[in-house]
């Protein structure tokens, strides 16, 4: 069992005392002998165990969050948790700060103040690209699909598909980085159950095939959000419910990328580069006309028209 600690996790650590970085290091340990140690922490995925800060120098007590797949762990958060409450009483506190209304509802502001962003800029910039998004939907619709799909869609996702459900691109382009396209409800639907037929597909192969060879085209938790175009789906973008997570699906098995990214951190790098050009590295936005190009996907043909943004 391969135990994952991301960088981020690791300077939180080093902030929150001397002792922490080791704290982190002797729970590594542990859990690759004991992965399912931690308790369900009220976020999809997500195991939580408490360390008592006693137990090391320097070390505050601490909550910290993991998720386990088959054969690696990932460190996803490191919390201090108040030394004046009992290590069994911070745990359900823990639970109750990073799970349910309250939770869902600063996900909901940070995802419809990212969006907010990239709609100003298009409205002022690339007016094409404005009108080609939809309207948002209403809660009942977004019921419906999770009736479809069988699945709760996540507050994120169903915030944004409040705001705006689908983009029906200029030119088969859509205004997401890499000119993709934010996908409607019913491409959702299609898409999932198209998917999750293949996988029922690869399941009858997959009884007669040894573990390690054994295929996974789709999972039920996977819903997917953004398609190559605007009806191009020969890749694209899935929310993981279990991960909150954001993978990548592509007909030519293409990696999932260097970067892991939620739906709010994916909508606000792109209302940055939008607002700050210059200082973009995944894309650079541009126009040709009235609508936005990126220009990692920039159409041969457009090449004498596209204007990139320097700002």
């Amino acid at each position: 069992m391969n135990v994952e600690i991301p960088s981020h996790v690791r300077d939180t650590a080093s902030q929150l005392g001397a002792g922490v970085p080791y704290a982190l290091k002797v729970l590594a340990g542990q859990l690759v002998d004991d992965p399912d140690m931690g308790r369900p922490s009220g976020l999809p995925g997500v195991l939580t165990v408490m360390v008592d800060g006693d137990v090391f120098e320097d070390c505050p007590a601490l909550a910290i969050g993991y998720i386990r797949e088959p054969d690696r762990i990932e460190v996803r958060y490191v919390n201090p948790v108040p030394s004046a409450e009992p290590v069994a009483d911070a745990q359900d506190q823990d639970q109750d700060q990073l799970a349910g209304p309250a939770a869902d509802a600063v996900t909901e502001r940070e995802i419809a103040d990212a969006w907010q962003r990239i709609i100003r800029w298009l409205q002022h910039n690339a007016p094409d690209s404005h009108a080609a998004l939809r309207a948002g939907v209403s809660p009942a619709a977004i019921t419906a699909l999770e009736h479809d799909l069988g699945i709760q869609i996540p507050a994120g996702l169903r915030a944004l598909w409040l705001l705006t459900a689908g983009d029906d691109g200029v030119n088969g382009a859509g205004c997401m980085p890499g000119n993709q396209a934010l996908m409607t409800l019913d491409a959702v639907a299609a898409f999932h159950r198209q998917q999750m037929d293949s996988q029922a597909h690869e399941d009858t192969l997959n009884a007669r095939r040894p573990e390690y060879d054994r295929f996974t085209v789709w999972k039920a938790a996977w819903i997917p959000v953004v398609s190559y175009g605007a009806a191009d789906r020969t890749s694209g973008l899935y929310v993981d419910v279990a991960t909150g997570y954001l993978g990548r699906w592509s007909r030519y098995n293409e990696g999932p990328g260097d970067e892991l990214d939620t739906l709010v951190t994916y909508l606000e790098e792109a209302a940055d580069m939008l607002e700050a050009p210059a200082l973009a590295t995944r894309d650079k936005p541009g126009l040709v006309g009235a609508a936005l190009v990126w220009g990692s996907r920039l159409d041969p043909a457009q090449e004498e028209r596209w204007q990139p943004l320097t700002g």
